[in-house]
């Protein structure tokens, strides 16, 4: 059980990664842009992959009446989200210390992944929902207006995950290096789970 333990600690700890590395990447490549252009989605907040990126970004976007990439402090999710991080991290890592020490269940560490699940999934939801308004809800007095074939305004949302053609630009959406140690540091706990129960049922024979 102490294996389980500190690998449920350092599974819970790679979420602190995501304080430091983008969660999510989305990078718009066309032939007038030899150099694609990027942005970065962050914990606390939206930044450019290069300096002038979203200023870049959010000149293309005028011209068919999207608004402009929100600053932190437009958008709740960007104060919320980093405390929930933390919160889900030293709660793991206060599991993990306990499931070393003997005092709790290995089965805290499947609760704890599938809250985590749930706190991702309804993450991604909201990211989704940003992305459909975004692409959507167009300036009607925009420069370009373009239609779907049935008449239809056309919307420019991103895809949630990867590649999607939007006019001349091919537009890329994957988790950057936030989101892979998120995805490691869940997989871990899974391990930690699996390291416990099987611990546990040695023991009991």
């Amino acid at each position: 059980m102490k294996k389980a333990g500190i690998i449920m600690v350092i599974g819970s700890l790679l979420l602190l990664g995501l304080f430091k590395f983008p969660l999510w990447n989305i990078m718009l490549g066309a032939p007038q842009y030899p150099e694609p252009l990027g942005m970065n989605i962050h914990l606390d907040g939206i930044q450019g992959v290069e300096e002038f990126d979203i200023q870049n970004i959010d000149g293309l976007n005028h011209y068919i009446g999207m608004k402009t990439i929100p600053k932190a402090e437009e958008m709740w999710e960007f104060s919320v989200f980093p405390k929930v991080i933390l919160g889900m991290s030293l709660l793991g890592v206060l599991i993990g210390v306990l499931g070393f020490a003997g005092k709790i269940s290995y089965k805290f560490f499947l609760g704890w992944f599938v809250l985590m699940s749930v706190l991702g999934i309804l993450g991604m939801y909201d990211f989704n929902l940003w992305l459909t308004e975004y692409g959507s809800d167009l300036d009607p007095k925009a420069i370009l207006k373009l239609k779907n074939p049935d008449g239809t305004p056309m919307s420019y949302k991103p895809p949630l995950f990867g590649h999607q053609k939007l006019l001349n630009f091919d537009v890329t959406s994957l988790p950057h290096i936030g989101g892979y140690l998120m995805f490691v540091g869940m997989f871990l706990t899974l391990v930690a789970f699996w390291l416990g129960r099987k611990f546990s049922l040695k023991t009991a024979k």
